[in-house]
């Protein structure tokens, strides 16, 4: 039996490790931040400590059965953090990331506090590089708004874009043609190359872009 001051420690260490994960997803502004973050990994790790030391004049108990209800206590938790919407998901990493600090939380109220250390920094390594990697290469679509002085020149713009090219639309008027194209681009760096492309063009001006929401 361990004293007080070891179940604080515990306890306090599983909510700070499960922060720092919510600290990253706060950052990003998702679903789920610092509070809900540092409040599941402080209940996991009372949870371990609970089933632990809380049953001292029982003769026979199974110190793992309050614990692993943790773990499909998280399933209610994260399911709730799951969007669907305009047929796209949202919120699986959170919600992923939610049960990882429950785990954290369950290592830290155990004792191991290497352990559940060691797995709150490989998270957070983890959703940054992916963030920082990925984020060149994940697809978007962007609706880019343009004015061109006649239509040989907007046909030369949309060469230009070539495979990118999802759709477009175009207006006629008496100054020129307004068109909205829709493309689809992998780098984050598009926003310049597309206004870069707009002067290299002439008759061309991109007048707006924004992203497209699906």
């Amino acid at each position: 039996m361990i004293d007080i001051g070891e179940m604080i420690l515990r306890i306090a260490v599983g909510g700070l490790l499960g922060a720092l994960i919510g600290l990253e997803r706060h950052l990003r502004a998702k679903e789920a931040g610092i509070r809900t973050h540092f409040l599941v990994g402080l209940g996991s790790a009372l949870f371990m400590v609970v089933s632990q030391f809380g049953f001292p004049d029982a003769e026979r108990f199974d110190a793992s059965r309050i614990a692993a209800q943790v773990v499909s206590g998280m399933g209610f938790l994260g399911a709730g953090l799951i969007i669907f919407q305009k047929n796209s998901v949202r919120g699986l990493t959170t919600a992923a990331g939610i049960w990882v600090v429950s785990a954290i939380g369950l290592a830290s109220g155990a004792g191991m506090f290497w352990l559940g250390g060691s797995a709150a920094v490989m998270a957070v390594i983890c959703l940054e590089a992916m963030h920082f990697f990925l984020r060149h290469y994940e697809l978007r679509r962007i609706r880019v708004s343009i004015s061109a002085a006649s239509e040989d020149a907007l046909q030369n713009a949309l060469q230009r874009f070539g495979h990118e090219l999802q759709f477009y639309t175009m207006e006629r008027h008496p100054e020129g043609i307004d068109a909205t194209i829709v493309l689809q681009v992998t780098s984050r760096e598009y926003t310049g190359k597309l206004f870069k492309t707009g002067r290299s063009i002439p008759g061309i001006t991109v007048t707006k872009i924004e992203p497209v929401e699906d």
